[in-house]
């Protein structure tokens, strides 16, 4: 048998892994099937053995329609277009967040905790020199903006990694209850910080809300849409702002994922945990506040930004 992690998504006989079977002179058995998560798997065979273009879900430990193949293949049992076909009998298609639903959606649960993990530990090393953090808009440092912002969100608590100039960004934001993560490591990348922050999350908190500091169009309401369709899908996918349909930042990440981010290595975020969860993600149109970052001295003075020495 040979499993395939094709590079994209298979949409058509004509993407890479099917046509890749047919041109090593294989047969495609099968491209497609009506089971969610799964419905991406191609099945074919070449020289009498079977061929599995694995769809994405199989990362996931969750079981799958990659499962059901492949169990019964490993099983010696012949598998067919016509079974592959009848998996989906029966209505085995979950509703997903971004399918349209037949029910009236349920009611938010305003009880489930969020809280804000807000990333202000990054060394400004594209602006050769001063630490965007604290430039100044509308005479505030953004940092201080940024948290302002989260405590006046829906979020229950919000937790400030610091590392880069610690002392500085702790006096920017002097006075505020900000419960404060410490990253030594903060040079290694962005997981470090992740982790520092996921950290110091409450036990009672059902997610947390992955802000970076640097956003200075995000605002309290930006920040409470997330929160409500979190809370409205029941805790259990990830919550991500988009602008004109791309992804953009924050980034509400459930529970089930926190065990993985304390895993996470080098200059990385959370993607692939998700995509190895198999978990739904919902997209928020916020507007271009999603998308807006001040990496560099030409976009943070375009945002209306001062930098300080």
């Amino acid at each position: 048998m040979v499993v395939i992690f094709g590079a994209s998504a298979m949409s058509d006989f004509n993407d890479v892994v099917p046509a890749a079977i047919e041109a090593a002179g294989g047969t495609v058995i099968r491209a497609g099937m009506p089971v969610d998560p799964g419905n991406l798997l191609v099945l074919g065979t070449l020289d009498g053995k079977r061929v599995i273009g694995a769809p994405g879900c199989a990362r996931s430990p969750k079981e799958n329609g990659f499962d059901w193949v492949l169990d019964r293949l490993i099983a010696g049992l012949d598998v067919t277009a016509k079974d592959i076909a009848g998996m989906g009998v029966g209505g085995l298609l979950m509703e997903i967040p971004t399918r349209p639903q037949p029910r009236e959606p349920l009611p938010a649960r305003a009880g489930l905790k969020v809280e804000i993990v807000l990333l202000a530990a990054g060394r400004s090393s594209r602006m050769g020199g001063p630490n965007k953090l604290l430039a100044l808009f509308d005479g505030k440092p953004l940092v201080r903006r940024t948290v302002e912002r989260a405590l006046a969100s829906k979020a229950t608590s919000t937790v400030v990694v610091t590392g880069h100039q610690r002392e500085r960004v702790h006096q920017a934001l002097t006075g505020l209850d900000v419960i404060f993560a410490d990253n030594p490591d903060f040079a290694d990348g962005l997981s470090s910080s992740l982790k520092a922050g996921i950290a110091r999350v409450g036990a009672e908190a059902a997610g947390a809300m992955i802000v970076l500091g640097d956003m200075p169009g995000i605002s309290s309401a930006d920040l409470d849409r997330l929160i409500e369709a979190f809370r409205r899908d029941g805790g259990r996918s990830v919550v991500r702002a988009a602008h004109d349909g791309r992804r953009g930042n924050p980034v509400l990440l459930p529970r089930a994922l926190f065990g993985g981010i304390a895993h996470l290595e080098g200059d990385t975020g959370a993607r692939h945990l998700v995509e190895a969860e198999g978990l739904d993600v919902i997209d928020v149109e916020i507007g271009d506040g999603a998308s807006i970052d001040v990496d560099t001295r030409e976009a943070l003075e375009d945002a209306g930004g001062v930098l300080q020495d």
